[in-house]
């Protein structure tokens, strides 16, 4: 056997793929189990009350609080020119989202509005173009004929804001969903989800409706469909000025959706949501008895079945206090899209609950304009249009700031209350969710050799449920003796030997055996795929399941310290291995679960780094990195904590 096929090497004992997607999945479902026992114990107009100010408070807190603007500071807003259209005319809208962020926006005005009246924030999903796209422009116009002025925005990373361009306005990290995940990755260790931008730009949107004179501030409605459905779905639990609703092709259930076994968009992963027995179902209990009516595609991928059960279960609490006929539910028989259907049936119900009624003789009809007249910018990118106020910040700007912020937060507090105070919380993140339980080693399945070297391996229980692997190598020399171990953690684990080959070979010639680890998800234990062929790619399982994690407030990352420290435990327990003399070799970015283990085990062996990831406030601030399985490195909320060079100092004995 040579090194290529020990790469390849797949263990034929238990299941060791799935196991980390059941865990996932188990420990999932026994946060919806107890989000659902709590819903059902509302049985009263004040309970329900209670429920809504912990559902508002509890996601405003997941997504890491709003960013901050000077509401002493008046909003800035441009019109940089008008589309008449048959009955309603298309304004070119640039705001202020906060100093420095523009949004970007084009308002519908019905021409027979003579006073102010019912308004509707629209929302867009993924399309590029955002607000220009023809399904997007078929709904406003949908909406406008009903007689309800109409604003929409686009979002960070789509139609005219994209957030990554080169100087011609051309994208560097792709568009949408890409674009999306790019910046939401670095979001997270500052305690961050990329939702709270695009919340917070929504909400100021509601600001400039309101500022204008054709728009009842209490006659206010958001629409949107899959991301602009999350998009609402984040208003209406955020945003109590919102008077009716019509979430599209999003409410669903988020145990429905996880054995679709697909991954979201950045701004769509809400951290500790469902630790905190939330799911679809609060979404809506959070604005009852208000307007709502959802809207949903028989054939959509969100599983139609959840939606179902969802509004059934949150009529619930409209029944309860009177008003069970303003919950509704719409579906069209359509793949997931925001259909004409469903633009008539969102037009009618928003109509009827912000204007009194539709108008007489309500026949929408679509007329798609070409999306350059519809600019608001003279060259179609907010960051390239040297009209607007300068400087312009970027999301990267705003993200690469609070990371300045926590930096100087962290410092201003004395070192050892620092380092208790971050430890503390480390700890916590390490050991909280994990339950121990004997290794029970299965050894000796590989048995082979390449060159000089003896190869074998072992699995055995990191925690409850879910076993790691390991592949043991010594110099045929010392075959019979009790060796030294160094313990070897590193980015590809079993499947990565090739590139760490002469380390080995060097390490066990020196008289020291060598067992590379395999932690959760990696080498050898790397999940099965979904419907990306590659794992470890955007929205690949390892992506999928990093996500579901961080729903149930925990993190690859903190996981895998975890698996770790108890393969320093088990060394102690190998045959042929002097447990006396263990080392720890970290390599590389993924090192730095061997870092987070030293941090909290007293006892933890000597460790050794090599190009170790040198700073994540470095990382959180470098504009353009490799996003490929970025979410392996991060653990939300840590830099509110300690940084890795903290860590390094504090190891070392070093306070300063």
């Amino acid at each position: 056997m040579n090194v290529r096929e020990l790469e390849r090497y797949s263990i034929h004992l238990h299941q060791v793929k799935d196991q980390w997607k059941r865990i996932v999945y188990e420990l999932s479902e026994e946060s919806f189990r107890r989000g659902k026992t709590e819903r059902e114990h509302i049985r009263t107009v004040e309970r329900v009350r209670e429920r809504q100010r912990f559902i508002r408070s509890a996601f405003l807190s997941c997504i890491g609080g709003l960013p901050t603007h000077d509401p002493g500071v008046p909003q800035q807003s441009f019109i940089t020119g008008v589309v008449p259209l048959e009955g309603f005319r298309i304004e070119k809208v640039v705001f202020s989202s906060r100093d420095g962020v523009w949004v970007t926006a084009n308002l519908y005005v019905p021409d027979d509005r003579n006073g102010p009246g019912g308004a509707v924030l629209f929302l867009c999903g993924h399309y590029d173009r955002a607000k220009h796209a023809p399904e997007y422009q078929m709904v406003c116009q949908y909406l406008v004929q009903a007689g309800l002025v109409v604003l929409a925005i686009d979002p960070p990373g789509q139609g005219e804001r994209l957030q990554y361009v080169d100087q011609a306005g051309a994208p560097r990290s792709g568009i949408g969903v890409s674009e999306h995940d790019y910046a939401g990755a670095p979001c997270l260790p500052l305690g961050d989800c990329l939702a709270r931008y695009f919340l917070h730009d929504a909400m100021r949107a509601v600001d400039y409706l309101i500022s204008r004179p054709e728009v009842d501030p209490s006659r206010i409605g958001v629409t949107g469909n899959s991301g602009g459905g999350l998009q609402t779905s984040m208003m209406m639990m955020a945003d109590p000025r919102i008077a009716a609703a019509a979430p599209g092709t999003f409410i669903m259930s988020r145990q429905s959706y996880l054995y679709a076994d697909q991954a979201q968009d950045a701004e769509q992963i809400w951290p500790s949501f469902s630790a905190k027995g939330l799911d679809h179902a609060d979404i809506l209990l959070a604005v009852a008895p208000k307007p709502v009516l959802v809207l949903a595609c028989a054939y959509d991928f969100f599983p139609i079945e959840g939606t179902k059960e969802t509004v059934d279960h949150a009529r619930n609490y409209w029944r309860l206090m009177g008003e069970e006929s303003r919950l509704g539910l719409l579906i069209d028989d359509s793949p997931h899209r925001y259909t004409p259907r469903l633009a008539r049936g969102a037009a009618a119900f928003l109509a009827e609950h912000l204007n009194g009624a539709l108008p007489e003789r309500y026949e929408p009809a679509a007329a798609v304009v070409d999306p350059p007249q519809l600019w608001c910018t003279g060259r179609g990118q907010v960051l390239i249009d040297t009209a607007l106020p300068q400087p312009q910040l970027t999301l990267h700007d705003e993200i690469a700031h609070r990371a300045r912020q926590l930096h100087a937060s962290r410092e201003s507090v004395p070192e050892p209350e620092r380092r208790e105070s971050a430890l503390r919380w480390l700890k916590n993140a390490i050991y909280a969710n994990r339950q121990p339980v004997p290794f029970h080693p299965k050894l000796h399945m590989l048995r082979e050799h390449v060159h000089e070297i003896d190869v074998d391996n072992a699995i055995w229980w990191s925690q409850k449920r879910l076993m790691n692997h390991g592949m043991l190598f010594r110099d045929h020399r010392f075959r019979d003796m009790n060796l030294p171990l160094t313990l070897a953690v590193w980015e590809g684990g079993t499947q990565s030997l090739q590139r760490h080959w002469e380390w080995i070979r060097t390490e066990c010639r020196s008289g020291r055996s060598v067992m590379v680890l395999d932690v959760t998800g990696s080498g050898a234990l790397q999940p099965e795929t979904n419907a990306l062929h590659d794992p470890l790619a955007l929205f690949g399982m390892a992506h999928k399941l990093a996500d579901d994690m961080i729903w149930l407030g925990d993190s690859v990352a903190a996981m895998r310290a975890y698996d770790v420290v108890r393969a320093v435990r088990l060394a102690a327990e190998l045959p042929l291995t002097d447990g006396r003399d263990v080392t720890v070799y970290a390599c590389g970015r993924q090192g730095m679960y061997a870092e987070l283990a030293a941090a909290v085990e007293d006892a933890f062996p000597p460790l050794r780094l090599e190009q170790p990831l040198a700073s994540l406030t470095e990382w959180v601030q470098t504009k353009y990195y490799d996003p490929r399985d970025s979410r392996s490195i991060l653990l939300p909320g840590m830099l509110r904590y300690f940084d890795l060079p903290d860590l390094r100092r504090w190891r070392d004995g070093r306070l300063t």
